[in-house]
């Protein structure tokens, strides 16, 4: 049985899933959250569907074995691509994804059904997004680009260059052909690029954020299931792990983050794929 006191558990292919993090503690000050980053093995994009389920499961498994999550959120649009049902079949605590609240955030966006995504290649080839939306509203029009590279500005840091920015003008011009007056970030590391994609795009094209709209559909999920923590005795904690370099990862969490009583710690990838771990030793 769930214990409304028992953290929040997120999981993301690297640092994207901090957006979530941060939407999801504005609307919930009082639940403690782990966050655990796969930097190391990040992107899962271009990763088949079993590998990026197998990583899925592993991160699953440690959240829920070693810090008895109450609510996982798969602050990762790949990731709930192909490993949602998976998780939500195996697990039993509830699992939310990134993709129905941001295909629903975008359709309720929409004037003209004219709608654009931007994603990893695994999300776009999914077509998990597509078929989301035509439910919603089958008169929607979907135009679907990769932005692979996206990623890697804000994996290794460079988002607020110029030489970045300036790709991202290049790489969504297309999109003032289609005629959208709505673009999906349909990857959790994009809201770290809204200036420039704003900018790229055009002011009357409205950008919608899946990871804070998922933060919504979380915090509305709790309150209507009872889970919600009610209380600030204890003080609500933040542990966030990362597969990869903790200094990079902290000074990016920073940055985005603010202030807070942020923990960061190491998660090696051996840790996380050794069979028969005992979660519940201290490393």
């Amino acid at each position: 049985m769930n214990n409304v006191n028992h953290a929040i558990g997120l999981m993301d292919s690297g640092i994207g899933g901090l957006t979530v993090l941060k939407a999801a503690k504005a609307l919930l000050p009082h639940e403690s959250m782990v966050f655990v980053g796969d930097n190391a093995r990040n992107p899962y994009g271009p990763k088949s569907p079993e590998e990026v389920i197998e990583y899925a499961r592993q991160i699953a498994g440690f959240l829920v074995e070693k810090h008895q999550i109450k609510v996982l959120a798969i602050a990762c649009n790949t990731a709930t691509a192909c490993a949602l049902p998976v998780l939500q079949d195996e697990l039993d605590i509830p699992v939310i994804g990134v993709i129905d609240s941001g295909a629903k955030a975008a359709v309720e966006a929409s004037h003209n059904g004219r709608i654009g995504l931007i994603a990893t290649e695994g999300t776009v080839q999914s077509e998990k997004y597509q078929q989301d939306i035509a439910s919603l509203d089958p008169e929607a029009q979907v135009f679907a680009q990769a932005e692979p590279d996206f990623v890697q500005f804000v994996e290794k840091n460079t988002y607020k260059s110029k030489e970045s920015k300036q790709a991202v003008q290049e790489h969504l011009a297309a999109f003032k052909d289609d005629n959208i007056d709505t673009l999906i970030l349909g990857c959790t590391h994009f809201p770290l690029l809204t200036d420039a994609i704003a900018s790229a795009v055009g002011k009357d094209v409205a950008l919608v954020d899946a990871g804070a709209a998922t933060a919504t559909d979380l915090a509305d999920y709790l309150k209507s299931e009872g889970l919600l923590r009610k209380t600030t005795i204890p003080q609500p904690t933040y542990q966030l792990y990362t597969t990869g370099p903790v200094d990079t990862f902290a000074e990016i969490a920073n940055n985005w983050l603010g202030k807070g009583d942020w923990k960061y710690k190491h998660l090696p990838v051996d840790v996380l794929t050794k069979e028969n771990v005992d979660w519940c030793r201290e490393e």
